[in-house]
């Protein structure tokens, strides 16, 4: 299997990852954490869809997708945090004043896990955000020390994952998922460009 990242620039892709079985269900769409709490209530049902096509077509697009041949298998939402709900966070701290991107969200597609595409979604996700411009890159995985993570609560990745792909921890962060702490991991950036 030859999986290669490329910025998510194809809705339909998008669309295949993230996007609901019928256009008119108000699912996530992977804007909880992009938009501010009050947008991303009144962003309803389609109008979702049509905001996640938009930002398809913004510089920089919302992520990556992850491709085996023609077959989009994954998905990791990545974008500068000062442009996410992170950047003002109760239960994610900024620790300093640099201008972070973060990674939120990684998915497989069904039938295709346990294959390390998320090790190749991670990697993807920093080199887009290395040829951005981004000098540092955060993510807030679960510290789950080895346990099964459900797998619907699985998108924020695990601290193991994040550590594979060279992050380690910066600090400790009060926000809980699936019962397991959340950590704040952090990769510099400046060496690889």
């Amino acid at each position: 299997m030859m999986i290669e990242v490329r910025p998510a620039t194809v809705f339909e892709d998008v669309a295949t990852m993230v996007g609901p079985r019928r256009a008119d269900a108000n699912a996530c769409w992977c804007l909880s954490y992009r938009l501010p709490a009050r947008q991303n209530a009144a962003l309803v049902r389609q109008e979702r869809g049509a905001l996640v096509e938009r930002l398809c077509r913004q510089d920089p697009p919302p992520g990556v997708l992850a491709y085996d041949g023609d077959d989009v298998v994954g998905w990791a939402a990545v974008h500068p945090r000062a442009d996410t709900a992170f950047a003002n966070s109760r239960t994610i701290p900024r620790i300093d004043d640099a201008d972070a991107w973060t990674v939120w969200c990684i998915r497989v597609r069904p039938g295709h896990r346990g294959k390390g595409i998320s090790h190749r979604l991670l990697a993807g996700a920093v080199d887009f955000a290395v040829s951005s411009g981004a000098p540092v890159i955060e993510g807030y995985p679960v510290d789950n020390a080895g346990a099964k993570v459900d797998s619907t609560m699985a998108y924020v990745g695990t601290r193991r994952l994040f550590e594979a792909v060279g992050f380690s921890k910066a600090a400790d962060t009060t926000s809980v998922l699936n019962g397991f702490p959340r950590v704040l991991m952090r990769l510099e950036l400046h060496a690889r460009r």
